[in-house]
């Protein structure tokens, strides 16, 4: 079996992996903030940590996989506020959306998904530790990290004080001792989230949160923590100070991984631009596994391009392997090719792994049943061909349409009505059916 390499953001190199516990990998990567329905962005690092969830199990005997969700923050109580329902409609509705968008793009879900505001006394207790060991200040109903008594800060994002002090979009306070101190505790009006604490009625800050959980679950020291590249300033920072400060001697994440950024048409995905896109939306322009395998199309660290193009080539990717599949029928084989599982454990070299299952389907395409067989166990690694070839070429709520349509074709060729067989096949063409007449019948497919 190959080993693992991945490239660790905190020594910016790749490095192999060596977890602290060879039993038993713990995985900690950020979730969504529940306040809207998730972006085709967003669905990146979903997908991207999914893969390494799944790879991470196919190399060692137990796995934990940890992702929040953020349910306590501003955004949500503006949203709130703005569309006049409760917090916790918003929240509950908003976390739904996500799984059933999650769901759809064939994820896996984590083993444990821990909500913040069910974690409050944790933070509490971090904040308390944080204020006995001198790395934190209460100060009008706040309680500071005190970023000067940390001397690795910047470390992780590889930033100057002066760098951070710009990048952090600092609020300057009266009751901060330094412009880049953090809140760890803010206090509450009455009309928003709250919570008693030793420093008054308050709501924890973001970064807190995540350290809290992720020493609940996966204790002060844990082997990978994920997240898209732009949590690595302030907010990967900021956890990793708080946590190494709050348990001195532990390592808090001994590998980060962050995914890139997603672009569409080779501009930044935005709602003023116009072309901000959900999943639910891309979902409704092509089959799911194709908007999955468009996300995996680029190296995970790498910035990716989303275009309706790129989508239509995932899709006759897919095609393709699926018509190997179909020629050759076969079952998972109990292991994924070497080839495939080289390019993975290559820091999740996806692209390489594609290239590789293209050759597997090449010799599928010829009748061999071994790469058949190898080609299904690679696509269910990587979370894609989970469906017959005939229901990915055949499937939808209209089948049963067309199959009468298809069977109307026929029997208009049996009476030698060709005119009204060449209509109905001319139907089927403008919604995107492609017929093969052969000795054994008829059989269609979408295009």
């Amino acid at each position: 079996m190959p080993r693992l390499r991945l490239h660790n953001n905190h020594t910016r190199k790749s490095e192999d992996f060596v977890p602290l516990d060879p039993s038993h990998v713990r995985m900690y990567v950020c979730g969504p903030t529940v306040y809207d329905r998730a972006h085709i962005g967003n669905a990146r690092a979903e997908v991207v940590f999914d893969v390494l969830a799944r790879l991470l199990r196919a190399l060692y005997p137990r796995v934990t996989y940890v992702r929040n969700i953020t349910d306590v923050d501003d955004k949500i109580n503006k949203r709130a506020a703005d569309e006049g329902r409760s917090i916790g409609e918003v929240t509950a509705t908003t976390l739904a959306n996500f799984h059933a968008d999650m769901a759809a793009m064939g994820s896996i879900p984590p083993d444990v998904e821990p909500r913040a505001t069910e974690h409050i006394g944790e933070m509490i207790s971090l904040i308390e530790k944080l204020i006995a060991s001198g790395n934190a200040y209460p100060a009008e109903g706040h309680v500071l990290f005190s970023v000067g008594s940390f001397a690795d800060y910047g470390k992780l994002s590889g930033r100057s004080p002066d760098d951070l002090l710009a990048g952090a979009r600092v609020d300057v306070a009266p009751y901060k001792r330094d412009a880049g101190d953090f809140v760890l505790w803010k206090p509450s009006s009455p009309d928003l989230p709250g919570w008693d604490s030793p420093w008054g009625r308050g709501r924890p800050g973001w970064h807190i949160e995540c350290s809290a959980m992720s020493w609940r679950y996966l204790g002060e020291s844990f082997d990978i923590h994920g997240g898209g590249d732009d949590l690595l300033f302030p907010h990967h920072e900021n956890e990793l100070a708080q946590s190494v400060c709050a348990f001195p001697g532990s390592q808090f994440a001994r590998v980060w991984v962050h995914n890139g950024m997603l672009t569409i048409n080779g501009q930044k995905m935005s709602k003023s631009l116009g072309n901000f896109l959900t999943v639910q939306q891309v979902l409704a322009m092509a089959p799911a596994e194709a908007a999955r395998m468009l996300l995996l199309r680029a190296q995970y660290s790498q910035t990716l391009d989303f275009s309706e193009a790129a989508l239509g080539e995932c899709k006759r990717d897919l095609d393709r392997f699926y018509r190997a599949l179909e020629r050759t029928p076969a079952e998972p084989a109990a292991n994924v090719p070497i080839s495939v599982m080289d390019a993975l454990c290559d820091d999740l070299n996806t692209p390489l792994a594609f290239s590789a299952m293209h050759a597997l389907a090449d010799a599928a395409m010829a009748g061999n049943a071994e790469a058949a067989s190898g080609l299904l166990a690679a696509g269910h690694l990587l979370g894609l061909l989970m469906h017959s070839p005939a229901d990915w070429f055949r499937g939808g709520d209209d089948s049963a349409e067309i199959d009468a349509l298809v069977q109307a074709r026929i029997d208009a060729r049996k009476a030698r009505d060709f005119k009204g067989a060449d209509a109905i096949r001319a139907q089927l063409d403008a919604r995107g059916i492609q017929l093969e007449d052969g000795p054994t019948g008829t059989i269609w497919r979408r295009s």
